[in-house]
C-alpha cells in the first residue's frame, strides 16, 4: 500500500527565522567548508467560523516549521516576522532525551517549498521601504531569465 504525507499551510510566521548551520567534512570546488543549513519558525494558521449565536470565533493553531539547506537560505533572506506565506511541505515526528532523562516530542511541518504571500503592516517597514521587494536579493541583473514559456 502506498502512503501520502502532505500538508499545505497558509499563515503568518510566529518571528523571524532561527538559522543553524552544520559544517559538513566535504569541501566546496573553491575549498571552503561546506555547511548545510537549517532554518525554523512558528507558522500560524487562524480559521474563521460563527458560532450558533452568529458570533465570529477564531481559532488560531501553531506549527513548527523547518527549512533546509537552499530553501533556509532563502527563507533567511526573505521571511521576516509576521510574513504571510503558503507552504507545502510533509509533517515529521521525532522524540529525544532532555536534560532530566524526560522524553520529549516534537511534530514538525519539513518544507519542501514556500511561496511568500505578503507582509502585515509593519510600520518601520513601511516608513523607511516603501517598494521593498523581498525577492531582490535573489532575482536580480544576473538570474538567468525564464524566456518564453510554452504554455
Amino acid at each position: 500500500m502506498i502512503g501520502l504525507n502532505k500538508v499545505i499551510l497558509v499563515g503568518n510566521l510566529g518571528k523571524d527565522p532561527e538559522i543553524i548551520t552544520f559544517p559538513q567534512e566535504t569541501r566546496r570546488e573553491d575549498g571552503t567548508p561546506s555547511v548545510v543549513k537549517k532554518a525554523t519558525f512558528p507558522l500560524a494558521t487562524t480559521e474563521v467560523r460563527r458560532g450558533r449565536d452568529g458570533e465570529r470565533i477564531e481559532q488560531t493553531d501553531w506549527h513548527n516549521v523547518v527549512c533546509w539547506r537552499g530553501l533556509a537560505d532563502i527563507a533567511e533572506r526573505i521571511l521576516h516576522k509576521s510574513t504571510q506565506v503558503y507552504i507545502e511541505g510533509k509533517l515529521q515526528s521525532r522524540s529525544w532525551e532532555d536534560r532530566e532523562g524526560n522524553k520529549r516530542y516534537i511534530t514538525e511541518v519539513v518544507a519542501e517549498n514556500f511561496t511568500v504571500l505578503g507582509n502585515r503592516n509593519r510600520s518601520e517597514e513601511n516608513n523607511t521601504n516603501q517598494n521593498h521587494d523581498p525577492y531582490a536579493n535573489i532575482l536580480n541583473d544576473e538570474t538567468e531569465p525564464l524566456g518564453d514559456l510554452p504554455f
